[in-house]
């Protein structure tokens, strides 16, 4: 019996020259819709789905390929006489090959102005009944669903070997991922559209960007995936213009970066230096030379082998200033084309640009721990001037208070326990991740040296005891930002007072774990 194969597309790439392989090597033809009027005008000899079903398609195409004879052909196994025995009373030929990829549902929904009702038709239903059903008997059936796929294919078909059971058990595994894929986009859409919080399963699905050389160290192995539909500043999405692959840690210190940098949108030119995920030192100036100055000076040794994200475009007097130093990771929404000169000289930097654009439609921030994975929402809060409750006998003045605000944001991205030292336009010390609160700031007003006399000290939450307070007042701060809430919160006031320094609460607090 001369073998069929079903072909039925979206993605019409490489589709002729595919089904013109297939006849080639004998096999017959069948296939539906846009499809089949394209192959016919190539010249290839298909016979329509409805031809073989004698059902004509309905419901505008909606129901065509849900059919006895289309499925009995792909799910009946060649080594079973009694599926053998009923194809044969019920004249229906096998299905040797499935070449089907999807309707566009991704695509549709990443549309700004897409509707409900283009969205759910753009929902397949028989092209995954096939898929499923081909890869279930992929002992007997080559199922193909990547245009990339089709020219290996005709390669292992013209063996005609039983070695390409193992190869057809790959392109199976292949269908799978792309199915699940295709429903937990449709499932989240679902999501999205009835408002479903916290659902019983929990399914995302994510699409392969690169292979890693490897994770946190080398005998760790990883890979980078992205979010299929994700939007606005990532690094998942930014476009890489120079230097070496990124490896699992430059991933994880340049989305830091590129975090800290959204905070302060484009309001003034800022520069943020990462090391280790915690900022090292951030600056703000007229310029964003002026700033990446700023930056650089409040830690000329950590930034060293560390991370850079600007807010402004990178033009020739600071891609001189990058060059100077060693640096992973330059990150920025453009560069001038002087700029990357000057810059791409030295093989190794990466340079990515992204557009510098909080996206708040990416709500979820997932974190993985051994055997499952925690969800919450991204840490989206904000403290604007009004929003502080002024809680010693002093008011900070307005510059305090810019510095405060300044050093407010700054801190919502340090790990905790986190202490950062600032004034209005310049980190000046950072103390990050340490196991008590007056440890942080030790470091901090360590790091920040003569600078911390007259400048703020902000805090990721409150302090139970007075003891940093304390610290901070004998290095000369004058005016801290932290959470409040503590039940001993009068004892840092009382603190206050006594030095004459201003304290603010802000009502909300920022751990980073």
């Amino acid at each position: 019996m001369k073998k069929r194969a079903l072909i039925s597309v979206s993605d019409k790439t490489g589709v002729i020259p595919f089904a013109q392989g297939l006849e080639k090597i004998g096999f017959d033809i069948i296939s539906t819709g846009g499809t089949l009027k394209v192959l016919q005008e190539a010249g290839v000899q298909a016979q329509s789905v409805a031809s073989v079903t004698q059902f004509d398609e309905i419901l505008g195409g909606r129901v065509k390929t849900l059919h006895p004879y289309i499925h009995a052909g792909l799910l009946a196994r060649r080594d079973d006489p009694t599926h053998q025995n009923e194809l044969q009373v019920r004249e229906i030929a096998p299905i040797d090959v499935v070449a089907v990829n999807l309707y566009p549902f991704k695509e549709t929904i990443a549309k700004p102005d897409v509707t409900e009702a283009d969205a759910i038709e753009n929902i397949d239903i028989g092209g995954p009944t096939m898929l499923r059903a081909a890869a279930k008997n992929f002992r007997d059936v080559t199922v193909v669903v990547n245009p990339h796929d089709y020219e290996e294919v005709l390669e292992q078909l013209a063996k005609d070997s039983k070695e390409t059971v193992a190869y057809r058990k790959q392109l199976a595994a292949k269908v799978f991922r792309h199915t699940a894929n295709y429903d937990a986009l449709i499932a989240n859409y679902f999501n999205e559209i009835t408002e479903e919080q916290d659902p019983n399963t929990y399914t995302k699905t994510y699409e392969k960007v690169q292979s890693l050389r490897y994770g946190e160290n080398p005998h760790q192995h990883a890979a980078f995936y992205k979010d299929p539909n994700g939007k606005g500043a990532s690094i998942a999405n930014a476009t890489q213009l120079h230097g070496k692959e990124l490896s699992y840690n430059n991933i994880q210190d340049a989305n830091a970066a590129l975090e800290i940098v959204l905070e302060f949108g484009d309001a003034q030119p800022t520069a943020v230096a990462v090391k280790h995920m915690n900022p090292c030192g951030v600056g703000m100036g007229s310029t964003i030379s002026e700033a990446f100055t700023k930056a650089y000076a409040a830690d000329s040794t950590s930034i060293f082998g560390g991370i850079v994200a600007l807010n402004r475009e990178v033009d020739v007097a600071t891609a001189k200033q990058l060059k100077e130093i060693f640096l992973e990771i330059v990150i920025a929404p453009s560069f001038t084309e002087e700029a990357l000169a000057i810059l791409t000289v030295k093989p190794n930097i990466r340079l990515l640009q992204t557009p510098i654009e909080m996206n708040q439609s990416d709500k979820e921030k997932v974190v993985s721990v051994v055997g499952g994975l925690l969800v919450q929402d991204r840490d989206f809060g904000e403290v604007t001037a009004k929003d502080v409750t002024v809680a010693t006998e002093r008011k900070p003045t307005e510059q305090e208070l810019a510095s405060l605000l300044f050093a407010w944001k700054v801190v919502k991205h340090v790990k905790s326990n986190a202490i950062v030292v600032a004034n209005e336009q310049q980190t000046l010390g950072v103390g990050a991740g340490q196991m008590n609160r007056v440890g942080a700031a030790a470091i901090a007003l360590e790091q920040a040296g003569g600078k911390a006399n007259g400048a703020v000290l902000a805090s990721d939450a409150f302090f139970p005891m007075p003891d940093t307070v304390e610290t901070a007042a004998k290095a000369g701060v004058k005016a801290i930002i932290q959470p409040g809430g503590s039940k001993r919160d009068q004892d840092s006031i009382d603190v206050c007072n006594q030095y004459g320094m201003a304290m603010v609460f802000t009502g909300m607090r920022h751990f980073k774990h």
